[in-house]
């Protein structure tokens, strides 16, 4: 990935967030080009943010051996939880990761992650581990977004920036049959005496339709009423995207359906796009039965395309919107077509990520687990 659209661009972000200023960002992003011309002008216009002085601690929760030895990982047992963060005060989690050795080789779609802002009993974050990092399926496939990576050796790396104001708690629930013998965790944070007024809460929640219900109509589809809905909220915020796994309970192309979000209104969809691959930034069924290829990209990619177009056909696809978040000052809910007119039923299973000034803490309930490992169900 290019420096100027990875990690300086995180480290801009970043610098904004905990106070330093429009103009340290402003400067970070012309640095480049500023530091190349004769006429450059004062210090301050060139110098990147990452270069100026910071004003919080840089700071990590792992799960290293206290003893000092080198058993740097933790078991878990069926039906336990294990805690990998948990912080009072202010701060901002800037990068977590996972690796993992399990007895299951479902334990991606097995292992529930949660998250909870500010002492809440309830999440804001639940999800399966690997939906949360774009492994919608339970594979491991190795890809690089803007946001979440999965690398060589099965490690799982996000980059939200996720702020909280009185203290964070992120646990792992294995709800498996079958022992983890290994779950490492490094979790970077820093810790800040306060968080800017605006500063928003990171959410994360998983949804499933295995399989989607198919309807048939008269092929016109106006207000998604029977959409594949990925998230639905209430209050002030924006959404950052989605990841969402398919597994084609039929042949042919899966993704003749268009997105459709709703913003600030219950009854029609602001947004109305063209086509599944399209909102995934594909084209033309990803290059379609015979030549679609994986791909990977800053803000979009579908790193994992298998038997394309076929029954048993697998997918996982993500999409941020880095350049524009969608944002709502009341309502949101971000749905997509399953199908033309949803007249297919395959597989989804997904989560999405947004942004809201409020911890939410009534997301859907997990389905079973049982039911969250992904299978044809061909009728």
């Amino acid at each position: 990935m290019p420096m100027t659209k990875g990690r300086r661009g995180f480290l801009q972000r970043l610098m904004g967030t905990v106070g330093l200023g429009a103009a340290a960002t402003a400067a970070s992003s012309n640095a480049l080009a500023q530091s190349n011309s004769p006429q450059a002008g004062h210090a301050s216009a060139v110098l990147p943010a990452y270069a100026r002085a910071q004003n919080y601690r840089s700071l990590k929760e792992s799960t290293y051996d206290r003893s000092g030895g080198n058993a740097d990982a933790r078991p878990i047992a069926p039906g336990a939880t294990l805690d990998v963060f948990n912080q009072s005060g202010a701060g901002i989690i800037t990068h977590v990761w996972f690796t993992i050795a399990a007895d299951s080789e479902y334990h991606l779609k097995e292992l529930v992650l949660r998250g909870y802002w500010d002492g809440q009993e309830k999440p804001s974050i639940e999800t399966p581990v690997g939906d949360f990092f774009g492994l919608n399926l339970g594979d491991y496939v190795n890809f690089e977004s803007a946001w979440i990576a999965c690398s060589p050796g099965k490690s799982l790396n996000s980059y939200f920036a996720m702020p909280y104001r009185k203290g964070a708690r992120f646990t792992i629930t294995n709800e498996s049959s079958h022992r983890v013998g290994a779950f490492y965790s490094n979790i970077d944070f820093v810790a800040l005496d306060t968080l800017p007024d605006d500063a928003l809460y990171f959410h994360a929640s998983y949804r499933q339709a295995a399989p989607c219900t198919a309807i048939q109509s008269d092929g016109k589809n106006l207000d998604g009423k029977f959409n594949y809905v990925y998230c639905e909220t209430r209050g002030r915020g924006h959404l950052l995207g989605v990841t969402l796994g398919v597994v084609q309970n039929k042949e042919n192309w899966w993704g003749e359906g268009d997105e459709m979000i709703f913003v600030d209104n219950e009854s029609m969809p602001v947004i109305n796009g063209t086509g599944s691959e399209d909102f995934f930034c594909g084209s033309w069924d990803f290059g379609g039965r015979e030549h679609a290829v994986p791909f990977s990209h800053h803000q979009y990619g579908a790193p994992l395309i298998q038997s394309a177009e076929r029954t048993g056909g697998r997918y996982c696809c993500y999409r941020f919107h880095g350049d524009n978040p969608v944002t709502f000052t009341r309502y949101l809910k971000h749905t997509m077509e399953h199908g033309h007119a949803n007249d297919r039923a395959d597989n989804f299973y997904s989560c999405a990520f947004w942004y809201q000034e409020q911890p939410m803490t009534n997301l859907p309930p997990l389905p079973a687990v049982k039911e969250r490992i992904p299978t044809v169900k061909a009728g």
